[in-house]
Parts: C-alpha cells; sequence; structure tokens
C-alpha cells in the first residue's frame, strides 16, 4: 500500500500559504536575496572587497570582467581554476560564466546601463542568512483581489523610473500598456513594466514605514485574455533591497504612489528575535 500523494492547495488562502512558504525558502538560497554581500562595479584594475583576485574590465565590446589570479587564491570560472588573466562573461552574454571562490561563496558579472560591469558576491553562509527570522506579512485578505483594465500600447511607452542607488537619476523602462483600477470610487492609472514574460508593478502605499518597508513593494502580473488584469495584493512582495544592502532597487514612479492602505502582502524582513533584519 502506497502513500497517498499529497493534496493540491485549493482555496485562495491555501495557496497564499504554499507561497509564504516559498518566499522564506526562496530568501535563504546560496543565491537568494539574503546571500547577497556585495555588488561592485569595475571602471578600472581593482581589488574587490570580499574575494580574492584583482579585476578589471574586459575590451571595448566584449561582455564581462577580467579577473586575473594565482592558482594558491582558488578561483574557479566555469569549473576551470583560474591561473592568470581570465574572461569572466557578463549575464548578458549567451553564456554566462559562473564564478566559485570557495564552498559557500560563489558570483556572477551584471551589466550596468553605462557600459560597466559589476561583480555580485553571494555568500550561503552570509550574516543575513544566519539572523534570518522570516518574512512578515499580512493575513490573506480577499478584498485586496482588485480587477481592473488593461490596453495594449502598440510598441510601448517608456516611462523613466528612479533607482534606490541612483541619485536621482531615471532608468527607461517600457510599460507594454495602460493599467486601471479603481478603489474607493477613484480611478488610477498606474504603470508596470515588462520583467520576462511577466509584468512588474512598483508601488508604495500609506502602509510604507510603517507596517511595511519604506522603500515600497513590487507585485508580478499579467493581463488576462479578456483585456482584464487582477491586482492580487495578496502577492505583493519586498523588493531585494529589502533583503540586502547590496541591491539596487527601482523606486515606485508618481502615478504608483497610492494615498490609501493596501493590507495585503509582505511587511519586512525579520531577523530571529522578531526585529528587522535591517
Amino acid at each position: 500500500m502506497t502513500d497517498a500523494a499529497p493534496t493540491a492547495p485549493q482555496t485562495p488562502a491555501e495557496r497564499y500559504a504554499v507561497f509564504r512558504e516559498r518566499r522564506a525558502l526562496a530568501a535563504v538560497q546560496p543565491q537568494g536575496p539574503l546571500a547577497l554581500v556585495n555588488t561592485q562595479w569595475v571602471g578600472e584594475e581593482q581589488t574587490i572587497w570580499g574575494v580574492p583576485g584583482t579585476w578589471a574590465p574586459a575590451p571595448s565590446g566584449t561582455s564581462g570582467l577580467l579577473v586575473t589570479a594565482t592558482a594558491a587564491e582558488g578561483i574557479r570560472v566555469d569549473g576551470d581554476l583560474v591561473d592568470g588573466t581570465v574572461l569572466v562573461r557578463g549575464k548578458d552574454d549567451p553564456e554566462p560564466s559562473t564564478i566559485v571562490f570557495d564552498e559557500h561563496t560563489t558570483g556572477f558579472v551584471i551589466a550596468g546601463e553605462d557600459g560597466l560591469y559589476a561583480l555580485r558576491v553571494w555568500d550561503s553562509q552570509s550574516e543575513g542568512i544566519q539572523n534570518f527570522g522570516g518574512i512578515d506579512a499580512f493575513d490573506y485578505n480577499p478584498d485586496w483581489v482588485i480587477t481592473g483594465t488593461f490596453r495594449e500600447i502598440e510598441g510601448g511607452s517608456v516611462v523613466g523610473f528612479e533607482h534606490l542607488k541612483d541619485d536621482g537619476k531615471t532608468r527607461g523602462e517600457v510599460v507594454p500598456g495602460e493599467i486601471r483600477f479603481t478603489h474607493d470610487g477613484v480611478e488610477y492609472d498606474i504603470a508596470a513594466f515588462k520583467s520576462g514574460r511577466a509584468l512588474q508593478l512598483v508601488f508604495a502605499d500609506a502602509t510604507n514605514g510603517d507596517d511595511t518597508y519604506s522603500v515600497g513593494r513590487f507585485l508580478f502580473i499579467a493581463p488576462n485574455p479578456d483585456g482584464s488584469i487582477t491586482l492580487d495584493f495578496n502577492n505583493a512582495v519586498l523588493p531585494p533591497c529589502a533583503f540586502s544592502y547590496a541591491f539596487n532597487c527601482p523606486l515606485p514612479p508618481k502615478q504608483n504612489r497610492f494615498p490609501f492602505r493596501i493590507e495585503a502582502g509582505e511587511k519586512n524582513v525579520l531577523a530571529a528575535d522578531g526585529a528587522l533584519l535591517h
């Protein structure tokens, strides 16, 4: 006799509970948000905090960074021990490189909008992971499942989004359509940009800095075939910068700053003693 297969969650509240468990598990993965300990941009030959080797920009037109190290330093790029100078391909390359520094420290290279590249360093034994207590969240609330409308804009439009560490400069993000919804009789026209196959809504509300993370939150959504779009704010998540200061997150544009409280979704990252992790 075999054990019965586990029953899949059926109700929205049950699915929400599973979502919460998966979010907490993802946070502590070896390259999860709590593991990121450094993001360092490389504009000239330099060392990088926390890892061995000397790092420098790659030749113009080449993706990634150059790392120079001896075999004794133990850096492996794409599985091979570095002994000399090696190209570390960036995430914008079809075949990005992997980097292993030791049994718990890894890395990869990301591209910036200004042509520079940065090394991201991940530590599966980071202080954040060791001190992690959980992700505080509101209870499931069906009142915050809102149906709006989506109208595609041919070719999309570009909206400037500020980022936390960019000193007020904006980055243009493609917004593929108009999203509108009504709350308490007021219509809101919001901007969500492309994020893979989904749309990413970066929003703020009256809970920020009180019950929820001060910078804002994210919600990933997709249009329905009938032209509607479902905004389930129970699935609102904290941005990566709530887990690690080494991230640079987009900030909510003006039209996504709501004057009302959205008491749904994630609140804050907590330490093991229940205090805020950051």
